[in-house]
């Protein structure tokens, strides 16, 4: 792409860059990607469970290698070892106090194991290697029009389900032991989620990859929380700045030669710094505010 220039012109520029059918794909599934991951991005964060999210992250390559190798294709086994890996941490977590050291020492442990068989896989796969870093930081400027019809198919059962089960999840992810004594299924909405979680984990890695997924899934939520505990103004602040990133991050890879996962992670990282700083301001003006009244 030698003709690209980037001008001081935002419209002729907008209109250069989706001039390329390849970008209209791309901004296409960039934009289901960040609504998606912002929404359960938002729950991963308020139940702490990013740890979580990582390892189903990292999960997915040993299932994408794995499917490679077998002939099933990398989507196959995205949604394979990703559900089968939300099952087993559902199931094993623990539960009550200790639930969340107990948990991570399962996690790190099948995160470690996976890790393991994915490169295997690809050594067993010979001539793969070329394709790991698919796997891994995915084909964003590669994405067809059939992918999106595919990413969106997958998405809308997704979001319908977290939709359903949204309030009761947010009392049982904010007070898990009085949702429980009000009747809440708080048990049944863990394993839901987690395999909501598998769910969107296996349809995102399919277009970014494996490891740029856990960085969509965390920041534009993270930010979120750090501006606002209003679970509505904060779940749409999370959809508001994965949309964003994943645009500016579009925008700048097309006109720049740098990749777009360099690009996705340092404006989504950004985000994040700039809203503690602001945090940080508001909280100083609040104790002033307080200290002048006393």
């Amino acid at each position: 792409m030698d003709d690209v220039h980037f001008s001081i012109n935002l419209v002729a520029d907008v209109l250069q860059m989706w001039s390329q059918p390849f970008m209209v794909n791309a901004f296409r599934a960039g934009t289901i990607v960040a609504v998606l991951s912002a929404l359960i991005g938002w729950f991963v964060v308020l139940r702490r469970q990013t740890f979580v999210g990582h390892t189903l992250s990292a999960v997915g390559f040993p299932g994408a290698a794995g499917a490679t190798w077998l002939g099933l294709g990398a989507l196959t086994g995205y949604f394979a070892f990703c559900l089968v890996a939300a099952a087993v941490i559902a199931a094993l977590g623990g539960r009550g106090a200790g639930r969340h050291g107990h948990e991570s020492a399962l996690v790190g442990t099948l995160q470690g194991f996976l890790l393991a068989c994915g490169f295997v896989f690809v050594a067993l796969y010979r001539g793969f290697l070329t394709g790991t870093n698919a796997l891994l930081f995915g084909s964003f400027l590669g994405v067809t029009g059939g992918q999106v019809a595919v990413l969106a198919a997958l998405a809308v059962p997704v979001l319908a389900s977290l939709a359903a089960a949204g309030r009761p999840l947010l009392f049982a992810s904010t007070d898990a032991e009085t949702a429980r004594v009000a009747g809440v299924p708080v048990r049944a909405l863990d394993l839901g989620f987690l395999l909501l979680l598998g769910a969107t984990v296996a349809a995102i890695s399919s277009i970014t990859g494996a490891l740029l997924v856990f960085a969509l899934l965390v920041l534009p939520a993270a930010t979120a929380h750090r501006i606002t505990a209003r679970p509505a103004r904060s779940l749409a602040l999370s959809v508001l700045f994965g949309l964003v990133a994943v645009w500016t991050s579009l925008t700048a890879a097309y006109f720049s030669p740098y990749p777009l996962g360099f690009w996705l992670t340092s404006i989504a990282f950004a985000g994040f710094v700039a809203a503690g700083g602001i945090r940080a301001g508001h909280d100083r003006r609040h104790r002033a505010v307080r200290r002048f009244a006393w």
